[in-house]
This record gives C-alpha cells, structure tokens and sequence, in this order.
C-alpha cells in the first residue's frame, strides 16, 4: 500500500498524506465486504477540506484517488486470498469489486462534500475580511498602519494616490449579485495590474483605482465609471444610473477624501437631477460651498423665492420655468421645448416672477441672485421640504 500510495502521489506531484488511510480501508472493505463506517467517511471529508486548504483543486485530488485505487485494484484478489486463507473464484471477485468501487465512490464523495465546505469556508473569510478592511477604508475608524497592511493582501499598495468611484440606481447594490467581481475583472482587463478594489457599500458599488498620469474628465476615475455605471445597472436591471467621480488623493486618508467627494458629487447630482450621468467632485465644488452654509443659502431661498409661494398652484411650475430658462441660455424658445410649453406661457411665468419677487430673469442684474437661489431651492429641495426657520 505504501508503495502503491507512493506511485501514485508522485505521478500528481501531491502529498501522501492527503491518502492517509483510504488505501488501507480500501483493502479491509475487499476483505471483509462492507461499507465504509461513519468515521472512514469522516476522515475522508477532513482530508477534502485538508486539501482545499494546500491549494489542491478538486480535480486533482479525484484524479489521485483514481489513480490510486487503480493501482490497488491488481493486487487487491491476491490480498484478499491471503488474509481469507483461500483463492477468489469469479464470484467472489465481483462481489470484491462491487465492495471496493462503492467504498470508492463513497470516499470520493465525502471528499468532495470536505473540499467543497472549505473552498466555502475560505469565500466567506476573504468576504469577512474584505468588508472590514472597505469598512475601514471608508470610513477612516482604522489606523493607517493597519490600514497600508491589510490592503496589501488586496492588491492595493495605499502609499500612492487613488481615485474612487461610487455608482448608484434606484435599486441597492450588493455582493451577493456577483458585481464586483465582475466589473473588477472587467477593469483588470482595460487597466492591467493597477491596483483595484471594488465593493458593495451603503447599496453603492464603490470602487478604488490607483490613479494613472491622466486626471480630471479623462483620467482613470472618468473610464471606470463609464464602465461601472452601465454595469451595476445591468446587473441589478435598472436603466437608470449615475457614478460620482473623486478627485485624486494620496494615502489611505487620500482614499476616504475622494470617496467622501464621490458622494457628495452623486448626491448633489441627484438633487439637482442634473443630466450627467457621471459627475466629478470638482465640477461639484460650487454646490458644496452653497451647501456649505445652509442657513444662509437657505435664507437667500426664503428672500429672493419665497414670494412665490404666493402665486396660484404654488411656486413649483415658476422656479422650473426659471431654472429652464437659465439652462437653456436664456432663450425662451428652447425652455419652452424643454417644458413642453408654448413660448407665450413661459413668457407669461417670467412675467411673474419678476412681479412676485421684483427680480427679472430677463435682467443681467437679476440674473445671478436668481440663479444661485433657484440652485439653492434645488439643493434644499424647496418647496417641497420647508425651509430652515419656516
């Protein structure tokens, strides 16, 4: 059995102790025409999972168990002979096969069901860690030290400058939707061995790349989430999507700046339901400041707009025409396309305005207050949220 077990390990280039027994129940079932006892399958689950945990894949450990029941299977009648004290006739040489090729199979079974339970065991402890080190990263409750170890066993070398991504649908995100692997192998390919992490946060897959020479609209950050925003709608079956760029930072702080930005730049979007589908943090800037002083951007709202809360329906339809007249440059014909109005009701809405609030979109001199208010009621999402102070 030894030398039997010896052939065939060195044929698959694989330890002998991942056969320690199986050889020897192999012949104690030939001899004595049983099954394999409840401890025999046992030992045969622990070696699976032993051999999961070494590296050795499923096919190659079924191969050697094949391989070495093959090489058994000559000598088996002349061993089975001697340890009964008499020579096999053909009858008894088919009831030892039968033995021999059921235990055979049942061994291959319980070494697939140790090998498949430990292949799972590992999943959920990289999953484990994963989560903890993006929780980490993400939120800065780590110590950088810590923070520069474990991303290592990621393939990410945090001393450098990154860039994140976070795209988001009206649907959550998760792991479980096989997302991350996807779009990481996908970025892997159009970026080759940069370092990459993606994950599933807060419904967001959220993504960090080393950054290349190229930054701002074109960079690396612009051409993954290009290829994230597609992807996490597909994959969660929502057409609808939009990614938040970070600006390029330096260190494991660097990281949690530009994700924080990412956010920021994808929520600021939203409220203002711009039509961008990917938003920089540094085309955001602008908004962050406003936000940056609610009470007073809320107050500046109450002063230049309030008075519109006057006008019959509400002051929703006028601060819409507003904004669409200034998106469209000024022209009332193109926000009359944009509102699906004819041009004689948004002139008759600005007419409004101007009367309810004294200041004239038509008017240069009226035109920033209005523009920075209406972005303000947008960030604040007025009238439908009242005001600070109201």
């Amino acid at each position: 059995m030894a030398e039997v077990g010896g052939a065939a390990t060195r044929e698959h280039g694989l330890p002998t102790s991942l056969l320690e027994g199986y050889l020897t129940a192999l012949v104690d079932v030939a001899v004595h025409d049983r099954r394999l006892t409840r401890v025999e399958e046992a030992h045969c689950r622990a070696l699976g999972a032993e051999a999961a945990q070494q590296g050795v894949g499923l096919p190659a450990l079924v191969d050697l168990y094949m391989s070495a029941s093959r090489r058994l299977w000559p000598r088996l009648p002349a061993l089975v002979a001697g340890a009964r004290g008499r020579p096999l006739d053909p009858a008894g040489l088919v009831t030892v096969g039968e033995a021999v090729w059921r235990a055979a199979d049942t061994a291959l079974a319980a070494l697939a069901a140790g090998h498949e339970e430990a292949q799972r065991e590992v999943v959920r402890r990289e999953e484990a860690f994963r989560r903890e080190f993006v929780d980490d990263l993400l939120t800065g409750r780590s110590e950088v030290g810590s923070l520069v170890e474990r991303a290592e066993r990621l393939g990410l070398a945090l001393a450098g400058s990154h860039t994140v991504t976070v795209a988001a649908t009206d649907r959550p995100a998760d792991s479980g939707m096989h997302l991350t692997k996807w779009l990481e192998d996908e970025a892997r390919v159009r970026f080759g061995d940069r370092g990459l992490l993606v994950a599933a946060k807060d419904g967001r897959l959220v993504s960090v790349i080393s950054s290349g020479a190229a930054q701002g609209r074109e960079g690396d950050g612009h051409a993954l989430a290009e290829a994230a925003g597609p992807a996490v709608a597909r994959l969660t079956r929502r057409p609808h999507w939009r990614v938040g760029v970070g600006r390029s930072h330096p260190g494991p702080r660097g990281v949690l700046r530009s994700y924080r930005e990412a956010v920021d730049a994808l929520e600021v979007a939203e409220r203002l339901d711009l039509p961008e589908r990917v938003v920089h943090a540094r085309d955001m800037l602008v908004y962050r400041v406003l936000l940056r002083d609610e009470a007073a951007i809320s107050d500046l709202v109450g002063t230049v707009l309030g008075p519109l809360e006057g006008a019959r329906g509400g002051p929703e339809a006028l601060v819409t025409t507003v904004e669409a007249y200034f998106a469209d440059g000024r022209n009332a014909a193109s926000a009359a396309r944009r509102l699906h109005l004819s041009v004689r009701a948004v002139t008759y809405r600005l007419q409004r305005v101007r009367e309810l609030t004294g200041y004239d979109p038509t008017d240069p001199a009226d035109q920033l207050p209005l523009m920075v208010a209406v972005t303000g009621a947008r960030l604040l999402d007025w009238p439908a949220t009242p005001l600070s102070g109201d």
